[in-house]
């Protein structure tokens, strides 16, 4: 087994307080870093791990302002910032020929808008630091395929995955940008998009892996991106996806939809 040891590490993690995020603040806390957290409201329980609690600190991620209140509290209260994981992000259903003005500029400011300012703020901190740092950006497969009922927001993962690309190149040597493209993720929240336990187990069987994803897993990669192990790794989008979908052809071939 390959033990990954952040000691002495700073990490912020936007929307960590819940579902991914939460999985994400976890695991970095398991392997030793010191995290923030971020978001509108403060958990009922902040993550704990390692015998070790994250901090929180109140923001609106599409308010700049907050972004650097977060930002000055990390390197205040620890002294440095080594890792930016943009988790915070959503959008609910909405058909988009219908969908309002507002409610598609408020889902691309969420989903990618903010995390550029965040990033923004980070790589300041970052490129003073001998050893830099890496950010890790949040995206979806709904980013790379079609996406029925979320178009603002898949327009906005498809664009986080090539910004990742474009500050990868900008900002390096000192920082290293990547991005996760996760798929199906069950969180508490899981029954909004997949429907009951019932509806889960079918939606898990069209997984090639047969399962959904979880929080943690999304952090397992998350801590290998954010430690040396990863060291010549920026500009990728790594799919954590357990496998993708089955081609639809093949249901249809065979008489079949599941």
């Amino acid at each position: 087994m390959i033990a990954i040891d952040l000691a002495g590490k700073v990490a912020i993690v936007t929307g960590g307080g819940r579902g991914v995020g939460r999985g994400i603040s976890e695991r970095l806390l398991e392997a030793g870093a010191e995290v923030v957290i971020c978001g509108r409201k403060q958990p009922e329980r902040l993550p704990r791990a390692g015998g070790r609690e994250a901090c929180f600190a109140e923001a609106d991620v599409r308010e700049i302002e907050a972004i650097a209140r977060v930002v000055a509290f990390a390197t205040e209260r620890f002294g440095r910032l080594d890792v930016l994981v943009n988790n915070a992000g959503g959008s609910p259903a909405a058909p988009a020929a219908t969908a309002s003005p507002r409610f598609s500029e408020k889902i691309i400011q969420l989903n990618l808008i903010a995390p550029l300012h965040f990033a923004q703020q980070a790589n300041a901190v970052m490129q003073r630091q001998p050893e830099g740092g890496a950010i890790v950006n949040i995206a979806s497969v709904s980013g790379q395929r079609p996406s029925p009922g979320t178009a603002a927001y898949a327009a906005a993962k498809a664009g986080l995955l090539s910004l990742t690309q474009t500050l990868a190149v900008e900002w390096a040597p000192k920082v290293r940008v990547n991005a996760v493209t996760a798929g199906m993720i069950e969180t508490e929240l899981a029954h909004l998009h997949y429907g009951d336990a019932e509806a889960r187990a079918r939606v898990a069987s069209t997984v090639p892996l047969g399962r959904l994803g979880t929080p943690r897993d999304v952090g397992d990669l998350c801590v290998f991106l954010a430690s040396p192990l990863a060291s010549y790794v920026s500009g990728a989008s790594l799919l954590m996806h357990g496998g993708g979908e089955r081609p639809a052809f093949l249901g249809a071939v065979s008489g079949s939809h599941s």
